[in-house]
């Protein structure tokens, strides 16, 4: 699967409540990477809220999708809470919407409506922020090569994420993904071959 250039994320752990008739949903969204941990955060939730009636969530990555309606009846609550993800059009996101009823049926139109709304509310307030895809790379070069490392990343928007000095200067940095060759061949260029570029992991930044 391709992945996409850029990505939109929220930047951190944000919370929400709702009340409607009595029944009270405290949203929480949350940024992830994998399914470890949205099984953390799952968990932590049902343990924490063990007296709630319900924990419905939804989820979202670049290759996972999934939503649980907890005991609601069908299609009033993980749908709902999913929903809410994609209006924002956000990726690698939890929501998870606890409920604790206050003895007022809703019905399956105002039970659906509540779940949405306290989903879109702790997304609304989120922080959200665009991601972009780079190649991450190591390279090593003699130190009288390093200022002309320096040199090709001033003149991008690729980063230089550390440096270390030691027998070599060694450079981890990211480039745009689709910079990858044009940038690798300008470092070669710049150091007459003198370098050791070695291509690492996919990530967003």
């Amino acid at each position: 699967m391709n992945k996409p250039e850029e990505i939109r994320v929220i930047e951190k752990k944000c919370e929400a409540e709702l009340k409607e008739k009595n029944s009270r949903f405290i949203g929480f969204a949350f940024p992830i990477e994998n399914e470890e941990g949205i099984q953390s955060y799952l968990k932590d939730l049902k343990k924490k809220y063990y007296d709630a009636t319900h924990n419905c969530y939804a989820y979202k990555t670049l290759t996972l999708e999934k939503y649980s309606d907890a005991g609601e009846p069908s299609g009033t609550a993980g749908i709902r809470i999913f929903n809410a993800i994609e209006h924002f059009n956000l990726t690698n996101t939890l929501v998870v919407v606890v409920r604790y009823f206050g003895g007022t049926k809703l019905g399956i139109g105002g039970l659906g409506k509540a779940y949405y709304e306290t989903a879109f509310k702790v997304l609304e307030k989120a922080e959200k922020i665009n991601k972009r895809l780079y190649q991450k790379i190591l390279i090593k070069v003699d130190f009288e090569n390093s200022n002309k490392i320096y040199q090709v990343f001033n003149d991008s928007e690729n980063k230089i994420l550390k440096t270390n000095y030691s027998e070599k200067v060694e450079f981890e940095c990211l480039i745009i993904s689709d910079n990858t060759q044009k940038i690798t061949s300008q470092l070669k260029d710049a150091t007459n071959g003198s370098i050791n570029i070695n291509l690492q992991e996919m990530i967003y930044f």
